[in-house]
Formats: C-alpha cells, sequence, structure tokens
C-alpha cells in the first residue's frame, strides 16, 4: 500500500523567472501528475506586486499600467500555489529547512529556490543618495522617477535637465524614458561608445551618432567624480573628473546590476568570489535541497542580467525536483536594444573570439547602419554578429548561429533594396524563441506530431513567441512552411463556419449589401457562429456603416464590452471613458467630469491617451452616467471598440516655442473624422508639432509629424506583444493631402487586414512592402482610391454617437440592469476601499457584502 507525501517547494522571488518556474512545475505536474506525492509551491517577494515583466517597463512611459505589465495572475489562482507580496525573507536555516520573514513569520520548505534576482548599483560617491538620484530596475523606480520630473518640473517651472549615468542597454532605456517626459538628458558613458559591453567600436560609434541625432547629448570617457545638491537637498550638479560641472534636476545610475546573494551569504549557500549562488548544470547550489535561478545565479563563473537564461534555469530547476534530468547549458548572450526608434542587436560571438574567426562588415555612416558577422575561418559557418540602425535581419540570423549560411554573408548585410537577404531553411537545433528556448525542430514536431494548424496552436503548444513575441513572425512562418512541406492546405478561414479569410468575407458583404448574421451566414457560411465570426462580422458591419451596436440582431453579436459601450473590469464592474478630441478640454468640461466621479464614487485616471478614464461604475449606472456627460457636450470614446481609441497630440504652435504647426488643431479634426470607425483591431494616432516627437506619433499606428513645410506622415506603429516603431510613409504633405492619405490608408487597412491584426504586422506583411503600399494609397496603382475615398465619407456623414443613441431609445436602454427582475437593486458582489484617496473595486478578501437571493439561489441573469 503506497503512502502519499507532501512536497512543500518554497520560491523566495517573485519575478518573472520564479514566475517561470511555477509555471513549468505546474504544467509538468498536469501533464505527467507527480505520483504519490502532492505538490505546493509558495512564492513570497519583496516587492508589492504579483510578477510583471520588468522587460517591458519601458512602455510605462507609453501609456502601460501595473495591470499591463502583470504576468499571468491565473497561475496564483491554483490552489497547489500561495503567493506572498510585500514580504522579505531574513533568514534561511538550512538544516530546519526553514525561512523566516522580517515580521517573524516562519515558512518550512521541503526543497528551495532563491531566485532573488539582482539590483541596481550605484557609484560610491557623496550625494548618490540625495533626492532626484534614482535607479531605473523596478515598477516602482520609474513610478518614483515619473513623479518627481511630474513635482520638480512644476517648482522649478522649467523643463528639468537630467542626466543618465551608463550607457548600456538600461541606460538608454533610462534616456529614452526621460526624453518621453521632456526632460533634456545628458548620457554619460565612461568608455568610448555606448553599448561597449555588446558592441564593438565601429556599431558603438554607429550607435552614438543615431543616439545624436535623436537630441540626446552622449558625453563618452565621462567619469563622475562628485553630486552636489541645491538648499533643500534635491541634487543638482554633478562633476566630471574632468573638471566639467553638468546641471543636474535628476540623476539615472544605470551602471549595472549585481546578483542579489545577500541572503544566500548570511545563511552560509556557496556563493562565487565576485558575487551571484554557485550552481551546477542542474542549478543545484552546494546545499541539499536548495536549487538558485535567475540573475542571482553563477553559472561557470558568469551571472547574466538577462531573462532568457533564467527562463532556461526555471525550466531545468522544475524538471530536476519532479526526477527529471536536464542540464543547463550555458548563457545566450544575444540582446535587442528597445529603446523607441533605434535598433540595435547583438548575438552568438559578436567580438569573434573565436580562433580563426573572420569578420564581414557593412557600413553605412550616412544612412546610419552598422551590421558585422562573425564566420569560421572559411567563412561558411555563423558564429555571431552586430547590428546597428537595421536590426530586421535579427530575428533570422541569430537561430542561424552554429549553422551554414545558404548565401554569401553579404547577402544577409546588404540593403533590401540592394540584395533581398536570404531565407534559407533553419536546421531543426536552431534555438527560434529565446525566452522560452524552443527551436525550429519543436516547431515543426508541434505541427507535424501535434497536430497544431496555426502559428496560435504553436504557440500554446510550444510557448514560442509567448514572451517577448518578436520571433512570431517567424513562428508564423516556419508553421506555414510546415504544413505546406506535408501537404497539408495552410488555410486563412476566419473560422470553422466560414471559408474565407475576413479580407474576403469584408468584399463578400460590401458587395452583396447583406446587413444581418442571420442572412449572411446563410449565404456565405455554414452553422450558426461563434465567438471567432459573430464579433468579426459585427465588426465589418460597423465598418460599413450598418447601424448601432445594439441595434436588433447586432446587439447578438457585440463582444462583452461593445455589448455594454464600457470596459468590464476584473470586479465586473466597467469603465468609462469619453471621447476628449486631441486632448483639448476646458475648464467646465473637467469639472463635469470631476463632478461626476465624484457623484458616483469612481476611481479616476489620467490615460496613456490623453483622456480621462472613470473606473467602478456598476452596469445600471451607466446610462445616467451617459447621460450627464453627454448633456455637458461629451461622447463615447469607444475605449471598448476595436475603433479608433485617441488621437494624441502635444500644444503645438499654439504654445510651444518649438512647435511648427498646429498640432492640437490637426489632432481634434482627424479624431472627429475617424471617431465610431470600427476596424480589425484599435487604432492610435498621434500628431506632434515638431521633430521633437512630444506626441510619441512614431509609437501610433499612424503618426503624424510637422515639418517646416507641412507634415510627415508614419504608418504601422503600435504597441502589443511586439512594439514596432511606425515607418515613414509620405512627406511635406499640405493639410488636403494629409488627410486624403490618412483616409485610404485607414479604409484599406479596414478592408483588407486579417482579424485582430493590427496596423504593425499588416504593414509589414503587405506583399511588395512599403512601396507597393505607397503605389495603392498614393498612386491608385489598384484602382481603389475612389472607393476608398467614398468609404470614408459615407462612415463620416452616418457617424452618431453610441452613448446618445442608446439613452434616446427605452428598448436598448432596458439591457442596463444587474437583476432583470430587480432593476433598481445593484449588483450586491461590487466593494469599494480607499487607494490613494480614491475608490479602487475591493478584492475578494475585502468584500463583506451580501448577496440577493432569489429561493436560495444568487441571480445574476443579464439580458
Amino acid at each position: 500500500m503506497s503512502t502519499s507525501k507532501t512536497q512543500n517547494v518554497l520560491v523566495i522571488g517573485a519575478g518573472m523567472v520564479a514566475h517561470r518556474f511555477v509555471e513549468s512545475m505546474l504544467a509538468q505536474l498536469d501533464n505527467q501528475g507527480g505520483g504519490d506525492t502532492t505538490w505546493t509551491i509558495t512564492v513570497v517577494g519583496e516587492e508589492p506586486h504579483a510578477p510583471y515583466d520588468r522587460v517591458g517597463l519601458s512602455s510605462f512611459f507609453s501609456g502601460s499600467s501595473l495591470k499591463d505589465l502583470t504576468l499571468n495572475e491565473d497561475l496564483f489562482a491554483d490552489s497547489r500555489v500561495e503567493l506572498h507580496t510585500g514580504t522579505c525573507i531574513a533568514s534561511i536555516d538550512k538544516d530546519a529547512q526553514t525561512a523566516l520573514t522580517t515580521d517573524g513569520t516562519k515558512f518550512s520548505y521541503d526543497e528551495l529556490v532563491l531566485a532573488t534576482g539582482s539590483y541596481a548599483v550605484t557609484l560610491p560617491i557623496d550625494g548618490a543618495d540625495a533626492p532626484g538620484c534614482f535607479v531605473y530596475r523596478t515598477y516602482d523606480d520609474v513610478e518614483k522617477l515619473t513623479s518627481w520630473v511630474s513635482e520638480r518640473s512644476k517648482e522649478l517651472g522649467r523643463p528639468l535637465n537630467g542626466i543618465v549615468v551608463g550607457g548600456g542597454l538600461l541606460g538608454l532605456e533610462a534616456a529614452g524614458a526621460l526624453t518621453d517626459m521632456d526632460v533634456d538628458v545628458t548620457l554619460l558613458q565612461a568608455g568610448g561608445w555606448l553599448m561597449s559591453a555588446q558592441l564593438d567600436e565601429g556599431a558603438g560609434m554607429a550607435l552614438n551618432r543615431i543616439i545624436g541625432s535623436k537630441g540626446l547629448q552622449v558625453k563618452t570617457d565621462a567619469l563622475t567624480s562628485s553630486l552636489s545638491t541645491a538648499d533643500d537637498g534635491a541634487v543638482s550638479s554633478l562633476s566630471l573628473q574632468n573638471g566639467e560641472i553638468l546641471d543636474a534636476d535628476i540623476v539615472v545610475f544605470s551602471i549595472g546590476v549585481r546578483p542579489a546573494d545577500a541572503l544566500a551569504q548570511d545563511s552560509g549557500i556557496g556563493c562565487h568570489e565576485r558575487g551571484g549562488v554557485l550552481i551546477d548544470a542542474g542549478c543545484h547550489t552546494d546545499t541539499p535541497h536548495i536549487y538558485a535561478i535567475g540573475e542571482v545565479a553563477c553559472f561557470n563563473d558568469q551571472c547574466v542580467g538577462l531573462v532568457a537564461p533564467g527562463y532556461a534555469m526555471a525550466e531545468v530547476a522544475a524538471h530536476r525536483l519532479l526526477g527529471g534530468d536536464s542540464e543547463f547549458t550555458g548563457f545566450d548572450l544575444s540582446t535587442k536594444l528597445k529603446l523607441s526608434g533605434v535598433d540595435v542587436a547583438s548575438f552568438g560571438d559578436a567580438f569573434g573570439t573565436t580562433p580563426g574567426a573572420l569578420e564581414v562588415v557593412y557600413a553605412d555612416p550616412v544612412g546610419g547602419t552598422y551590421k558585422k558577422l562573425v564566420l569560421t575561418d572559411d567563412a561558411k559557418t555563423l558564429l555571431g554578429g552586430m547590428l546597428v540602425g537595421d536590426a530586421s535581419a535579427y530575428s533570422v540570423l541569430r537561430p542561424l548561429v552554429g549553422s551554414e549560411l545558404s548565401a554569401e554573408p553579404a547577402a544577409y548585410l546588404l540593403p533590401e533594396d540592394l540584395a533581398a537577404a536570404p531565407q534559407g531553411d533553419l536546421p531543426d537545433e536552431a534555438i527560434v524563441c529565446s525566452c522560452n528556448n524552443v527551436t525550429a525542430g519543436t516547431i515543426r514536431s508541434a505541427v507535424g506530431e501535434d497536430g497544431c494548424e496555426t502559428a496560435g496552436e504553436v504557440k500554446a503548444c510550444t510557448k514560442a513567441g509567448d514572451s517577448c513575441g518578436s520571433c512570431f513572425p517567424l513562428v508564423t512562418k516556419l508553421t506555414a512552411a510546415e504544413l505546406l512541406a506535408q501537404g497539408k492546405e495552410v488555410s486563412n478561414n476566419l473560422c470553422e463556419h466560414f471559408e474565407m479569410s475576413r479580407a474576403q468575407l469584408f468584399d463578400a458583404i460590401n458587395i452583396s449589401g447583406l446587413r444581418g448574421f442571420t442572412e449572411i451566414i446563410e449565404r456565405f457560411g455554414t452553422g450558426r457562429g461563434c465567438d471567432i465570426c459573430k464579433p468579426t462580422v459585427a465588426n465589418i458591419l460597423g465598418s460599413l456603416g450598418a447601424g448601432h451596436v445594439l441595434e436588433d440582431e447586432m446587439a447578438t453579436l457585440q463582444d462583452t464590452n461593445d455589448h455594454v459601450m464600457a470596459n468590464m473590469q476584473k470586479d465586473g464592474s466597467y469603465s468609462l471613458v469619453p471621447r476628449i478630441p486631441g486632448g483639448e478640454i476646458t475648464p467646465e468640461g473637467l469639472l463635469t467630469i470631476g463632478q461626476v466621479a465624484k457623484d458616483y464614487g469612481l476611481y479616476t485616471k489620467i490615460t496613456g491617451g490623453q483622456r480621462i478614464d472613470m473606473f467602478g461604475a456598476r452596469l445600471e449606472q451607466l446610462p445616467a452616467i451617459w447621460k450627464r456627460l453627454v448633456d455637458a457636450g461629451f461622447e463615447s470614446g469607444q475605449a471598448y471598440g476595436k475603433s479608433l481609441r485617441t488621437v494624441k497630440s502635444c500644444v503645438g504652435s499654439s504654445w510651444c516655442r518649438y512647435g511648427v504647426q498646429d498640432s492640437v488643431g490637426m489632432a481634434i479634426l482627424l479624431e472627429l473624422r475617424y471617431r465610431g470607425l470600427r476596424s480589425p483591431h484599435k487604432i492610435k494616432l498621434g500628431v506632434s508639432g515638431c521633430a521633437r516627437e512630444c506626441a510619441e506619433a512614431r509609437s501610433k499606428d499612424i503618426g503624424v509629424i510637422a515639418t517646416d513645410n507641412g507634415w510627415n506622415v508614419y504608418v504601422g506603429g503600435n504597441g502589443g506583444f511586439t512594439p514596432r516603431h511606425a515607418v515613414l510613409f509620405a512627406e511635406d504633405l499640405n493639410d488636403e493631402q494629409l488627410i486624403q492619405t490618412i483616409d485610404r490608408f485607414m479604409m484599406f487597412y479596414i478592408r483588407s487586414a486579417d482579424r485582430l491584426q493590427r496596423t504593425a504586422p499588416w504593414v509589414q506583411e503587405y506583399e511588395g512592402g512599403i512601396e507597393a503600399l505607397y503605389d495603392v494609397i498614393v498612386h491608385d496603382s489598384l484602382g481603389i482610391c475612389a472607393d476608398l475615398d467614398a468609404a470614408m465619407k459615407r462612415h463620416i456623414d452616418s457617424y452618431e454617437d453610441e452613448w446618445k443613441a442608446t439613452l434616446e431609445d427605452p428598448e436598448k436602454l432596458k439591457r442596463f440592469v444587474s437583476f432583470i427582475n430587480a432593476p433598481d437593486t445593484p449588483d450586491p458582489s461590487l466593494a469599494y476601499v480607499e487607494e490613494r484617496g480614491q475608490a479602487r473595486p475591493a478584492t475578494s478578501d475585502e468584500r463583506t457584502a451580501g448577496a440577493v437571493k432569489i429561493a436560495g439561489t444568487t441571480l445574476a441573469v443579464r439580458s
């Protein structure tokens, strides 16, 4: 008779690597079971937040919230997992196998995993801890930095002077973040060029020039000697060893990280003399039952501050704990810079340290590019490389490290207009997804053996493209190639009910003139439809001006948010975002929003798109709130729809001394023109009044930047899992030309994009590239521009505010009740607590409200 036992795993650290470890443990337990052992996992982290994407931290400055960055929280809803945040472990008793927190709480463990990561270091000089001095490492760091910039600039009544000490990856990101906040930034690098750990002199000097051209002042060979403070104690200047003194209202140190190994050292766990917990290939430390993973772990005398090796260690440790024998094979130091607008990548043996290595270099100082491949002495096998200014070949080249190239090396480096990069087959052992260590062979196996038929299914099966997402286009190509190789048809069908793509269905509906889902599926599809095709058809009908989203049959097709014209939040309440075109709002408008939020107890937040979001409204409150806003001149901002969201603007020539065009006026014109326009995915625009780019226009689907001669328009930029910078589409347009260009681009995208395809991949994948797209929009190469112009005119002529139209229709208003049998009864499951002076939705532990019951059963029936 077998006896079951329980194994308690304690994970100290709650970052990305700890999250991956828990995910891997649960996945392996679900796949193979735990035998006679019941596993429990306790995760303890010092930060007050659940694990979040620290790699994407810079997106905070373009509007991402902590919620956007938070990793899969469902992981911690699993009954086998317990998460403790804001908890610091003070000591480990190796003999008793316990860990003690600073407040005296004791955790027992059978197995312990150290995932404490690393911490940012500062210079050992006087004043380094003065107010205004920061590091750039955690979410709390960027929040504090942002608050300081806002408050200090108001105090001083001018833009701040900022200094970033350190020109590595994080230093460049920090400099970009400060620049986005209108701080005048000087970047100090101790060596002769930026990113000296990843780039050689040629690449580094090219990067210096690119960064300098973006308005950042770069000082190389710059060594800091001291900091001075103002009368209020805040930092005021920085002195260099050469005697130069720089004004500094804010200083960000980004000179490196150190493994957070103090707990291990204090507990007698073996550490390297230069820092880091020593581990073997199985991620074991020198102490039984204790593992170390991620940036705190030292393997082969090396600690590395990259997430991909940490993920690999997490997988190994989880496998070992469950009886496996997998090994950590070493560090992949490939990296790609995430600073908006700057393409930099380094991979493999980038410095050519392999004996006999050859280097092939292409440099174009005028075009701002530097590309280098490192090859074996026979010039056949790729060892590594560097890409500056144009890193488009990174996703193809990095997996080829260690493989023979299928063409002359120069063909991979030359610009596409001189020679198209070869697209040879990747060997099975090539790593496609470095974040999750997924090979090309694994992807092919997912298609051939596991039956995956789409890139999405492959991602779910293998996790390829599931983290940073930069490899997903390659995953898609490999999936399609493998399906074709097996003689299978590569389907672009919308779903099982429609054997056509979204673009084909759009044309079919448009030409047929059908405006009801039932007649559309009877003519062009089969069955009753599903949660893929119904919202898609609703979206297409909305694009074609088929009427209100809640009109007749249209109401049954909508997604949850469209169904109530508000955004459902995790607690079941809703948020509302009134439209504020161009971010311009009157004092009366501000007062109205403030009074509505006060009267209904709503949590308010300024969005990244220059709007005010109001959280915590109950379903039955929505119409009353809408009425007050509509009466004050507001309308729906459609933050709930696949449609135009915002047109962000700077203050432009009306106020700014650098502005050369009226960016606010243009932003308002564009937002009012495209409001309510339904599209395959959400669309955001930005209008900047000068090349300083304060509206971050090039991070938008369509970006407009003022010039002395008119407007430059950029297309195909946006965020999501793989942020992408927009590319220049047309230059020096007058107002009429600009509007016509955007009209046609929007309508052509709506007409031809796939379901839920954002503009960035649509532009990137358009056959013939940006030049072919330009020919369609400007030169009418397909002969459809008149149709596109007419379609936009129909949209503008037929626009109506969805909130206002709902308020005028009693039938539509009947939908907005929490309980059909008690329309005036609020949902009792909603409760609120105070946070930073405002109400926020309560967690389940904080709620004490009862429930409305009928015949012993709680009912929440919605129409």
